[in-house]
């Protein structure tokens, strides 16, 4: 049966409702391509944003405008991305001359309210990468310029759709332990993908809002789907004691470094084309180093993080994020009333298995690098009750296959509706941003901070009434 673009509209304004949980996702007109332009051309942005979808979704979508400041990166995007459409240094213009159905905006984090609002404004809806934004009075600017403009913003949420975390949002929703009452979350990045983040302009807090919203955002949002409820206030500590001014020399870059034989964190970034095409190649236009010093004096993220979030229906979380592990992966407890409920991954104590932690991360975002599924484990133990094993098979390659998930929901699946409802709208991205900034600010003022202090947005015992 044939769609219209109208559909597509219409179920755009179901799935990122402001004042309300998303409800379905898009519909595509099948005999007319949906218009999409770009902002950003980095690696997320050309690759998942950009070359997956030409590959997969052309049928029903096509480019037909690009922007960056940066005129070298946006010719390589492009050509990477294999779309024929104009480019533009200017994003109004862009705006302009194309009239898009969809704006994608994945510029650097402490910029996306500046592409969101104009898009909003010129009457366009806008899908982001997450986070939202990075401060709490960009996120109020933005669900502003949301609200009065009739249009409306996706956030890209992909952990949401990986089958593991899917399972878990399953027997929490069937009270498989009862109410829940308190949750352990604690995140571990290794010395390759933990540090690569200190190498780029996550570093400082101004680009990226810190660690706590850049990367956090992805478990903040997994806490609040998993509990259908909000965050009402954050008491957190952190600190810088391992990378930036703690380093034990440093250097112009690693290419260029004098202590790369001695240098334990070396990256040798001419091993890898595309960041040579992409980015080292186009340094002359913008100064932007892809191999930068992790040592570098202007680093003043935090490092190691944890933070006690107390819920709206009185769940309290104890969360952590350490940049600088071994390994790479994940561990989760949720306590219930009627019992406890556990989840890891990729822990490699758990399993016998040789992991190479060095490419853990280039496989995570290559998405054409899915590896064959394998299977992994979440411990139900009931009171009084010996435990039991739920087994789930999982993907190793795109967020836990999360990425291929989100992309079918947006544009595959029009309107097919979900019983976990994944669809992330403005109002998530602004409650999993929240966290963080409440978190940074709890750091820098040692106090407990209150999301209402934040926002003019009313926490939620339960997110689905």
């Amino acid at each position: 049966m044939e769609v219209t673009r109208r559909k597509f509209l219409t179920s755009i304004s179901m799935l990122a409702a402001y004042t309300a949980f998303p409800l379905s996702s898009f519909d595509f007109d099948t005999t007319k391509k949906l218009r999409i332009v770009l902002v950003g051309t980095g690696i997320r942005g050309i690759g998942f944003w950009g070359k997956r979808l030409v590959q997969e979704y052309s049928d029903i979508l096509e480019f037909v405008g690009l922007c960056d400041i940066n005129p070298g990166r946006l010719a390589y995007a492009k050509k990477h991305i294999g779309t024929n459409c104009p480019t533009f240094l200017n994003y109004d213009e862009m705006l302009t001359k194309t009239k898009p159905d969809l704006i994608i905006v994945t510029t650097k984090d402490a910029t996306h309210h500046e592409f969101i609002i104009k898009g909003l404004n010129a009457g366009y809806d806008v899908l982001t990468e997450k986070p939202l934004t990075t401060d709490e009075n960009k996120c109020k600017d933005i669900l502003d310029a949301e609200k009065k403009s009739g249009k409306k913003l996706i956030v890209g949420f992909n952990y949401r759709w990986s089958p593991y975390s899917t399972k878990i949002k399953e027997l929490l929703a069937n009270n498989t332990i009862g109410k829940i009452t308190s949750v352990d979350f604690h995140w571990y990045l290794n010395t390759y993908h933990g540090a690569d983040y200190f190498r780029r302009w996550h570093g400082q807090k101004e680009n990226g809002g810190s660690l706590w919203v850049h990367k956090s955002t992805h478990h903040f949002d997994l806490i609040n789907w998993w509990l259908d409820s909000d965050p009402v206030e954050v008491f957190a500590l952190g600190d810088l004691e391992h990378y930036g001014k703690n380093g034990p020399f440093r250097g112009p870059n690693c290419r260029d470094c004098e202590f790369k034989s001695k240098c334990k964190y070396y990256f040798d970034i001419t091993k890898n084309q595309h960041m040579m095409d992409l980015y080292v190649a186009n340094e002359k236009y913008d100064g932007y180093l892809r191999d930068n010093c992790l040592f570098r004096e202007e680093i003043d993220i935090y490092d190691k993080m944890s933070a006690q979030i107390k819920y709206a229906n009185n769940t309290i979380v104890n969360y952590s994020l350490t940049t600088y592990s071994p390994f790479e992966g994940w561990r989760l407890a949720f306590n219930g009333t009627e019992g406890r409920i556990e989840a890891s991954l990729d822990i490699p104590y758990d399993k016998i298995k040789k992991v190479n932690q060095a490419a853990m991360h280039d496989k995570e975002m290559d998405q054409s690098a899915i590896e064959e599924a394998d299977y992994e484990t979440i411990i139900v133990h009931k009171l009084w009750k010996d435990f039991d094993k739920v087994t789930i098979p999982t993907e190793k390659g795109g967020h836990g296959g999360g990425d291929q998930r989100l992309h079918d929901k947006i544009f595959k699946t029009a309107g097919t509706p979900d019983p976990y409802d994944r669809s992330a709208g403005s109002r998530d991205g602004a409650m999993s941003v929240l966290i963080g900034i409440a978190a940074r600010n709890s750091i820098e003022t040692g106090k407990v901070v209150k999301i209402t202090d934040l926002t003019d947005l009313k926490p939620m015992p339960n997110r689905e009434s």
